[in-house]
Parts: structure tokens; sequence; C-alpha cells
């Protein structure tokens, strides 16, 4: 979509879908947001990167493409998770103006179909494009009112997010393939916003058959060297447990 002008006609005008990329960087989860640019306006509200779909592709499709087209990003596995199609979506006059300016029936009732993914940010350096004035990394503690419902899909998607780390491997992708058990518990720190006992998770870590203890240490610290740990693949039911109470005392 050109930002000088009205969308195409080969475009749905109540669906879209927008994505919520979440990127962790060891120490913090963010969000990948945009700045919708307006031709009128010096600034520029935040929202997650999103937009119509076209008549002619799939769901799955139309994500991947108005991801690229907006922040440059390629290749990202995108989980859809929910759908969201309350009548009163557009409420903020911000919002409305907005729309006036790039949809042709600006007053459309939409129903957005939302994808999330979590990604390791040192590998994605998102861009501009389309509508997007800027991309940017939030961490997801500062994220200001967002346009339309966004920050309502924002709060769902962390919801799937921690479900998902929970009873499948999602995220573990984003440890080195010989990695501590003091990373893994970070990693599910951050994800999951809260300290996890030390004691409790290696316990934790003994029932996963996942989780395969190596007879290497790590190399090149100035601290005792960890032993190292790797991921092994297994019958996915063995994966279906809650790691979240397995953590719990």
């Amino acid at each position: 979509m050109n930002t000088s002008s009205k969308q195409s006609p080969n475009i749905n005008p109540h669906v879209s879908v927008d994505c919520v990329i979440f990127g962790f960087d060891d120490d913090k989860l963010k969000v990948l947001l945009i700045e919708q640019a307006h031709p009128n306006k010096e600034t520029h509200r935040l929202a997650l990167p999103g937009d119509l779909v076209f008549e002619n592709e799939g769901l799955d499709e139309a994500a991947a493409r108005v991801l690229n087209e907006l922040t440059r990003l390629k290749g990202i596995f995108l989980r859809q998770f929910h759908a969201f199609g309350n009548p009163d979506r557009v409420s903020n006059d911000k919002d409305k103006e907005w729309l006036e300016t790039y949809r042709t029936d600006p007053n459309a009732r939409v129903i957005t179909i939302a994808y999330f993914s979590l990604v390791k940010m040192e590998e994605y350096n998102p861009g501009t494009g389309s509508f997007a004035a800027a991309s940017n990394w939030v961490d997801i503690h500062d994220v200001p009112e967002l346009a339309f419902d966004h920050n309502q899909i924002l709060d769902k998607a962390l919801e799937a997010l921690r479900e998902e780390i929970n009873h499948n491997r999602i995220g573990l992708d984003l440890l080195p393939k010989k990695f501590t058990l003091s990373q893994l518990q970070r990693l599910y720190e951050v994800i999951l916003d809260r300290p996890l006992d030390k004691r409790n998770f290696r316990k934790s870590i003994k029932k996963m058959h996942h989780i395969k203890a190596l007879d290497e240490r790590q190399t090149g610290v100035n601290h005792k060297p960890a032993q190292l740990y790797k991921f092994v693949q297994v019958k996915k039911i063995a994966l279906n447990f809650s790691l979240l109470h397995l953590f719990q005392e």
C-alpha cells in the first residue's frame, strides 16, 4: 500500500492481520512496533504491524506479506493465536482520522486475525516501508497506548506466548545449541516475567526428557565453568506438560 494513495481494489476491507513479534536479547523481552505515518501530523501513533488482507491470499500468506511490507522482516515463523472482532475496535478519534487517510471505507468493520512470534533480536534488523514511518523494538514494560485495540492484542499475545512456552518448546531455539541451566532459567524468567526458584527449577529440569546433560562444561569464562545441556527430539506427548506447574513449589 502506497502512503500517498488509498488502498488497492483487491483488498478485502473487512479482514486484516496483525503481527506481534516478540524479541529476546538474553535479558529483556521486547515487542516490535511501528510508527504510523500520517501526512498531516508531526507525531505518529505506535501500533503493531498489521494491515488488510488481499482477496486472493491466505491468512498466513497475508501475515508474512504485511510484516515484510511494514518492517522489511522476512522468514519469521508466525503462529496464529486469536481473532478480534469487537464492533468498537475503532473508537479513538485519532484512529478514525488515520483510517480516513489510508482506507477507502474507513468506517468498515474489520475483523483481525492475530499472529505472534518470538525471535532473537540480534538476527533481525527491522526497517520501514508502506505506511510505517519507523519500526523499533520496545520493552514490553514500556509500551504506551497503542493504536486501535493493539494493547489488548499485545496482552493476549503475551498470554499465548507464556502458555506455549509452558507446554511446548517454543522459544527454546533462542538459546545456543549447548547451554547452561542458568541461561535456560533466565529465558523462562524473562518470558514469564517473574523469578523462578533456582533449586526447584533444576529439580524440574531433571524430569524433562527433551533436555539432556552433556559431559561438557563452559570454556572461556571468568567463573567456575557450568555444565552444558542440549535439547533432544522426543515424542510430542512427552513435551505436553506444564513447565509452570513443575516450577511451582
